[in-house]
């Protein structure tokens, strides 16, 4: 097997060189002429027209990178990761193949259409597999075999959580909301290595690493508290989604027989690579009537003319139909303690988020492996004295939201109304629904 060396001589034969991308995150990155190869073609220049955090943007001003430096992020460090294991245990057998497959992995991992370069058909299906990542137990992947297993950790770690593309966009969307990441990937890249654990070749960290790795679960939930989920990025995105639903059918009006349908652009390449966030330009310069709800939507957006939010509860069980008919009930029976209003159980929304810590109601770190200086091939759990105690009890929690969607109006009126909902939503919450 020829193994990729640092030294790009090899490489300069070829007519491509390898070429160096700045950026604020991980300084210079090189990439192999493959991979710009790939960056080239529409469908993947179709990632610089795509918010990483879409609505949010609407909310925190700075978070307006996008899903193109995202990839790049994400190629640069699965490089990057592959490059120390291979440097620091030769007998990996990792090949150029490996290494070029686990970086398109994670160049298109953000695409949904995988376009075919110059490899063969069992590496096309490697690297959509470690798209995907390994879930199950039993060895059912066809790229590569059992012994290659840490390969799968690399770009979409199922195991617990831990890879490259998290490691891009914590520090990305740190850097552009301007919250502190208190997590360091660097460290963490530095003390990876592959020991087998029950059988199987995993990535593990340094022992001593086990404070970084419990950052990065801490920054996880700290963006989707503060960013992610926020409350008015949710129903900004819920409103975006809205427009484009108004618009499908009508969005292309007098445009030829075979043009598809927004929600339809995703059966060809071409029509696909067209779809961006530009669609909601779009949709708002238009002059069309059939597109005149789609454009409100949007209009409302832009002036801030959002539902207000009244509450928001952690719910302790959970179904969404029942949720939606006991608010509905509360309001019915909720006496305002200001008789000049009333409130319609219509003009709220419900919704239900889920926040958790990337493994449902699990502790993800009980499926990191950890290895000693002293013992370097032997990785094991953390043990739980070495767990810092102020750690969460439950590592997932259910949301629920209720927005007033009533917009229009007299200011005075509307905050008198919200005012009553807030109470009513605190009355709902007291009565045993399951929430606190």
């Amino acid at each position: 097997t020829h193994t990729h060396t640092h030294t790009h001589t090899h490489t300069h034969t070829h007519t491509q060189q390898w070429a160096i991308f700045n950026d604020p995150i991980h300084g210079h990155m090189e990439l192999h002429p493959l991979l710009v190869k790939i960056i080239d073609t529409p469908q993947f220049q179709r990632l610089r027209h795509i918010k990483q955090l879409g609505g949010i943007y609407l909310v925190y001003p700075g978070a307006s990178h996008n899903r193109f430096e995202h990839s790049l992020g994400v190629a640069y460090l699965a490089g990057c990761l592959v490059k120390i294991l291979h440097d620091n245990q030769p007998e990996l057998n990792i090949t150029k193949h490996d290494f070029l497959c686990v970086q398109i992995a994670g160049l298109c991992h953000d695409l949904d259409v995988l376009k075919e370069h110059g490899l063969d058909d069992k590496d096309v299906t490697f690297i959509k597999e470690l798209i995907e990542g390994a879930k199950t137990s039993e060895w059912t992947y066809k790229g590569r075999d059992e012994d290659k297993s840490f390969l799968y950790e690399i770009v979409a770690n199922k195991q617990n959580g831990i890879d490259v593309d998290k490691w891009d966009y914590f520090a990305r969307d740190c850097h552009h909301l301007g919250i502190r990441n208190s997590f360091d990937h660097q460290r963490l890249l530095k003390f990876a290595r592959v020991c087998e654990v029950k059988g199987r070749n995993h990535i593990c960290f340094r022992d001593k690493e086990a404070d970084n790795v419990y950052d990065m679960f801490r920054t996880r939930y700290t963006l989707h508290r503060q960013a992610y989920q926020h409350k008015m990025g949710y129903i900004i995105d819920t409103m975006f989604a809205e427009a484009l639903i108004r618009a499908d059918r009508d969005l292309h009006e007098g445009k030829p027989e075979d043009m598809l349908k927004i929600s339809e652009a995703i059966k060809t390449a071409d029509d696909y690579s067209k779809l961006t966030d530009e669609i909601f330009e779009q949709i708002s310069s238009s002059t069309a009537d059939n597109l005149k709800e789609a454009r409100d939507i949007l209009n409302k957006i832009v002036r801030r003319k959002l539902p207000k939010f009244v509450g928001e509860a952690r719910l302790t069980e959970n179904s969404m139909s029942k949720l939606t008919e006991t608010w509905k009930a509360a309001v019915h029976k909720y006496e305002p303690a200001d008789p000049t209003v009333s409130l319609s159980a219509d003009d709220f929304s419900v919704y239900v988020v889920d926040l958790d810590h990337g493994m449902k109601d699990k502790n993800p770190i009980e499926k990191v492996y950890f290895y000693s200086k002293r013992k370097p091939n032997e990785a094991s759990p953390i043990k739980d004295y070495q767990v810092p105690s102020f750690l969460p009890q439950r590592f997932n929690e259910e949301l629920v939201r209720v927005y007033y969607k009533t917009t229009d109006g007299n200011k005075e009126e509307l905050k008198k109304k919200v005012e009553e909902a807030e109470k009513c939503f605190q009355d709902w919450c007291k009565s045993k629904f399951g929430c606190h």
